[in-house]
């Protein structure tokens, strides 16, 4: 009996397939963002970083050095928590090897840190100086960055708002506010496509495409209707908020 549970164990431990070991590097993600308070701090500098970014007029080249520093920090950060994790879970005493894991980890952290920081000088401090009113002109002339940067924030939203609802007490906003992920991003870009094309034909194309995506999530039982719902809510809302705050911004200046 005690071997076959122990069989049990070692095959929930295991990918089945490609689902759940993507299932299972969410949980990962969930689980670092709800018990790792500097993870919850990055994200948010994440945030505002994409955001910023908006208004500097960066090239193909920059912004991906961009998107690699920031993801390189919390990378660190979640490796760092997996050692702690590790080394925790064989011993509680003090022990040298212990500590010098722990000072790795650690270690990784704060030189990608430093990194972030020599990355963000050389990428933005000569540009400060020249900035002015051509906070907008970059923006305007570069929607494909805009459109990024809106993904970007509709998967942080979505991941924030999945450990939210796992770490709350209530029941029925477990069961009701858990947003469905894929149809958040579906419909993000189906918001995406309208604003840059207003064309009736391309938006009901994406439309059919989007709630493609959403059925298909239903139909597979992977989320619930409500889910669907509030996935694909905040999708819209998250690029209707920033192109407003975007255009906000042009009539005040």
């Amino acid at each position: 009996m005690k071997k076959d549970e122990s069989q049990n164990e070692e095959h929930k431990m295991k990918n089945g397939n490609f689902l759940d070991a993507c299932q299972n590097a969410l949980n990962g993600i969930i689980y670092a963002i709800t018990t790792q308070s500097n993870i919850k701090k990055q994200l948010v500098i994440a945030v505002i970083v994409m955001l910023i970014s908006l208004f500097f007029n960066l090239n193909k080249a920059e912004f991906l050095c961009l998107m690699f520093t920031v993801v390189l920090i919390i990378v660190a950060e979640m490796i760092n928590t997996a050692i702690e994790t590790v080394v925790d879970l064989y011993t509680d005493l003090y022990h040298p090897k212990a500590k010098i894991a722990k000072d790795v980890g650690a270690g990784a952290v704060v030189i990608s840190a430093i990194n972030a920081i020599i990355v963000a000088y050389f990428l933005f401090f000569e540009k400060i100086s020249d900035i002015g009113l051509q906070f907008i002109d970059n923006i305007v002339s570069s929607p494909v960055h805009l459109a990024f940067v809106a993904i970007v924030l509709t998967v942080i939203a979505v991941v924030t708002l999945k450990a939210a609802s796992t770490t709350n007490k209530h029941k029925f906003i477990k069961n009701n506010f858990m947003p469905s992920g894929q149809t958040a991003v579906a419909f993000a870009a189906l918001t995406l496509i309208w604003i840059a094309t207003r064309n009736v034909v391309i938006f009901t194309l994406s439309l059919v495409l989007a709630l493609i995506v959403a059925i298909n999530r239903y139909e597979n039982k992977k989320r619930t209707i409500p889910e669907i719902i509030v996935g694909a809510c905040v999708g819209v809302c998250v690029v209707v908020l920033l192109y407003g705050l975007v255009l906000l911004y042009f009539q005040i200046a």
